[in-house]
């Protein structure tokens, strides 16, 4: 029963991500406006905003138009109410052995999922890692850290050095490499994760990036100098290694072990 509830919670946060991602860059309020189709503009019932159900009793379409309404919604609200899922199962025995700290965490890491997803899908369509997304989520990480002092320092020196070194990637590169929304991504993965985990989310954002990058440019879907948005792989990994930790890390130590 707690797993249920967990996912539902999950598929109406992710159905809300929705929302902001699609209103980001309009000048509709992402609280206050009335959910609307993007193609015909009618203006929806609480039933065709039901998250997956809707979309599949009306078979993908919208109730009024007609026209399709894209996959994205419902893949959204599913990988969110399954990270959701993994997050408990992984990193938190809540349900079992309540602590204050435990849940504290526990609601730092839900509210850094859904920026990270926000930012995931943002970047992706736009090439953009949106300010209004990306400033708010360090702010609450760098208040949250700020109460795990001593361990503060580790965070922020985690989140100064990438930084730095992707803000001197673009300098060298004249912007051509990177952009300044991965200088700050980078800042928010290193106080989310801190050290080791930094540099392993890291390592998986460059090697992922690097495999994709060259089958999208041996199928054709991508030319040598062509641009590729590395938010995606940042966020991707940094939400990998919450999930699994150091788990990770031990992984990669036997690796190079053996």
């Amino acid at each position: 029963m707690s797993y249920i509830l967990i996912f539902i919670f999950g598929l109406v946060i992710g159905s809300f991500l929705n929302v902001v991602i699609c209103r980001l860059n309009t000048k509709e309020k992402i609280l206050v406006a009335r959910s609307k189709c993007p193609e015909c503009g009618a203006f929806l019932k609480w039933y065709d905003l039901i998250p997956i159900f809707s979309f599949l009793i009306q078979k993908g379409r919208c109730r009024y138009c007609h026209k399709k309404i894209s996959w994205q919604y419902i893949i959204i609200e599913i990988i969110t109410a399954y990270l959701f899922l993994l997050i408990f199962n992984f990193q938190f025995s809540i349900f079992n052995e309540f602590s204050i700290y435990q849940f504290s965490n526990l609601i730092f890491y839900l509210i850094i999922y859904c920026f990270l997803i926000i930012i995931f899908v943002y970047d992706l369509k736009t090439y953009l890692i949106p300010d209004k997304i990306v400033y708010p989520a360090i702010i609450i990480s760098l208040i949250f850290r700020l109460f795990s002092i001593p361990e503060f320092w580790n965070y922020f020196l985690s989140a100064l050095i990438p930084s730095a070194f992707f803000l001197l990637l673009i300098l060298v590169s004249r912007g051509k490499w990177m952009g300044m929304g991965d200088v700050k991504l980078a800042f928010l993965m290193g106080l989310v994760l801190g050290w080791p985990n930094i540099f392993i989310a890291l390592m998986l954002a460059f090697c992922f990036g690097a495999i994709i990058g060259i089958f999208l440019i041996l199928f054709g879907k991508k030319k040598m100098k062509s641009q590729i948005p590395f938010g995606p792989f940042l966020s991707g990994a940094t939400i990998v290694v919450m999930i699994f930790d150091l788990e990770l890390f031990y992984f990669f130590e036997k690796l190079l072990y053996y």
